[in-house]
């Protein structure tokens, strides 16, 4: 394959039938690859470090992985059926202006995932290196951005590598765990409790649903015949147990290691393989699991700033440098957020996560509903271009019913800033999370279903786009 074959072209325009390739699987060892990596271990841990048992918090891991994983799947199914981004699809719902509200906190959370995960893989790369922390997570973003850069081909074949190698790192690093530690009293001390319980739900839930509003960026070049169901099951097999086998290997680490894991995440997981050459691999592996998910933000992030700007610019084609240039404001974003927050990591981390479901749920069940209820499956795809298209520059119906959704979960929120009043009568439970599910997928559901706009009439036809490119939006 060229060199120019590699380098992607395509940003948030639809991508015709004849660029089309892959299977479904390629969804499978992309997000194995994603989820088996250092930040999951430290979610899975921080169940245990805020108060929860082992046995309960990998239950509630688990049920939250499903859950989350899931919805996150549903989303990827979108990807093949419409050629498209995720986030541009928001536009069908909000308006091609009014999209920009949620995109602007999406770009948030990729910001935040990057800086989260650079230092972490900062550290690793500093010890390769054999630099400082600081020029470690200088290093490791500047190689994050010019993957992205590439576009991708590359990011699904850095899936598939990272996919294998982090696996037998895990396996390594299960085995020399286990010999070190007593699983059977581990899992004795069973006590459950349900604000416990919850808050490991709502970690997983979280980390999964974060996925949603970039997850069909990774299946879209796949063929439109590519089975909906191939696409859902391989995407949560892939991402649910990556992200539960990670989490399972931080929860033991950190109910067996205690104050030594949380003062040196990466140096304990190393020391745990041992030293010299095999250090230096560990090292490598927690570097390569980290670029592998903050390759995937950092082009989710240029994929929402191309799609906020060009639903008030028009423009759907990016150019090398302009996509050059955004790429580069996410990486100094994510970059200048590392550095500043790299000495309180762990304590900001939980509550990062919490506070970004407290968004992304509303906005998950708003598309998910129009989508599969509402538009069955069918765009208008001109029109998601069009201000003065059939959905229009807002929906001011469906922004609404996004912020009764966030409103919805405050009662319920439990943060280290912030604390909703009808937690304390469910014993400290946070379940923002499902009310921000459930109550903005039915007030949606009851508004939109009224619109005739939603099934509405035959799309025109775009210069450009060939006829199947457009058989998606047909009624």
């Amino acid at each position: 394959m060229a060199a120019e074959d590699l380098v992607e072209r395509r940003s948030i325009d639809v991508v015709p039938d004849d660029e089309r390739h892959g299977t479904a699987f390629s969804q499978f060892t992309l997000w194995l690859g994603a989820n088996l990596q250092i930040t999951a271990v430290v979610t899975g841990a921080l169940a245990v470090v805020f108060g929860g048992d082992v046995v309960w918090s990998l239950v509630g891991l688990v049920v939250g992985n499903l859950l989350g994983g899931a919805v996150m799947a549903l989303h990827s199914a979108q990807g093949p059926k419409l050629g498209l981004p995720q986030m541009i699809q928001s536009r069908a719902q909000f308006g091609v202006k009014g999209a920009v509200v949620p995109l602007l906190l999406v770009i948030l959370m990729y910001v935040g995932f990057f800086a989260s995960g650079s230092v972490l893989a900062g550290q690793a790369t500093a010890e390769l290196t054999h630099t400082n922390d600081t020029t470690g997570i200088v290093l490791f973003a500047v190689v994050t951005a010019v993957m992205a850069a590439v576009g991708y081909r590359v990011i699904h074949v850095l899936g598939r590598v990272a996919s294998v190698i982090c696996a037998l790192a895990f396996v390594y690093l299960g085995i020399r765990l286990l010999d070190r530690v007593d699983l059977s009293a581990l899992l004795h001390d069973a006590h459950f409790d349900l604000p416990m319980f919850l808050l490991a739900v709502s970690l997983s839930a979280s980390w999964q649903l974060a996925f949603g509003p970039y997850v069909a960026d990774y299946s879209r070049y796949l063929p439109r015949t590519t089975s909906a169901k191939a696409t859902f099951w391989w995407t949560l097999s892939g991402s649910a147990l990556g992200s539960q086998w990670s989490m399972t290997f931080g929860v033991l680490v950190a109910a067996s290691a205690g104050d030594a894991f949380l003062a040196n995440q990466v140096g304990y997981v190393v020391g745990l393989g041992g030293t010299g050459l095999i250090a230096s691999f560990l090292y490598f592996v927690i570097a390569l699991g980290k670029l592998t998910i903050n390759v995937l933000n950092t082009y989710g992030g240029f994929m929402s700033m191309v799609t906020s700007i060009s639903g008030f610019r028009g423009q759907k084609v990016i150019g090398p440098r302009g996509r050059a240039a955004y790429i580069a404001v996410i990486m100094v974003a994510g970059t200048a957020v590392a550095l500043l927050g790299k000495d309180s990591f762990l304590s900001s981390f939980k509550d990062f996560l919490l506070f970004l479901l407290t968004f992304f749920t509303p906005w998950s069940a708003i598309n998910l509903v129009d989508y599969y209820l509402i538009s069955r499956e069918r765009y208008d795809i001109p029109a998601l271009f069009d201000p003065r298209g059939r959905y229009g520059a807002w929906r001011w119906d469906a922004l609404l019913v996004y912020g009764v959704g966030l409103l919805a979960q405050l009662p319920f929120l439990v943060t280290h800033f912030y604390t909703g009043p009808l937690v304390d009568p469910l014993g400290g439970a946070d379940v923002s999370w499902i009310v921000g599910l459930v109550v903005p997928a039915v007030l949606y559901w009851a508004l939109a279903r009224r619109d005739p706009r939603a099934p509405g009439a035959e799309p025109r036809p775009e210069r450009g786009v060939s006829p199947t490119a457009t058989e998606a939006a047909a009624p």
